[in-house]
């Protein structure tokens, strides 16, 4: 059964930091690229960073510079530190898990999800 559970979130004063994690199960993790994503109310869910299993990074726009994705494939976990933080970063944020095999079948596995505040 595969699991993805996210900690780390809560409510920080703007230019405040935090850091996420998910820890992963049930999935040969060191294979799957990792991202977060977020969902603010009232809009859809969008990405906020990636982690491939090659090692490459990417990261949205409105994040690029505040936060980075790291990963322990040791520890089957992907963290996501949040630095600078804005109101506007106030949302759930979600791991995901995502792999293809080499029939292009892809994997998609996500998280609970854990709630990220930015409030004064």
């Amino acid at each position: 059964q595969v699991q993805l559970v996210e900690s780390g979130g809560g409510l920080v004063q703007p230019g405040g930091s935090l850091r996420l994690s998910c820890a992963a199960s049930g999935i040969s993790f060191s294979s799957y690229a990792m991202g977060w994503y977020r969902q603010a109310p009232g809009k859809q869910r969008e990405l906020v960073a990636t982690f491939t299993s090659g090692g490459s990074t990417d990261y949205a726009d409105s994040v690029q510079g505040r936060f980075t994705i790291s990963r322990d494939n040791a520890k089957n976990t992907v963290y996501l530190q949040m630095n600078s933080l804005k109101p506007e970063d106030t949302a759930v944020y979600y791991c995901n898990a995502e792999r293809s095999d080499y029939l292009r079948r892809k994997y998609r596995y996500w998280g609970q999800g854990t709630q990220v505040t930015v409030s004064s």
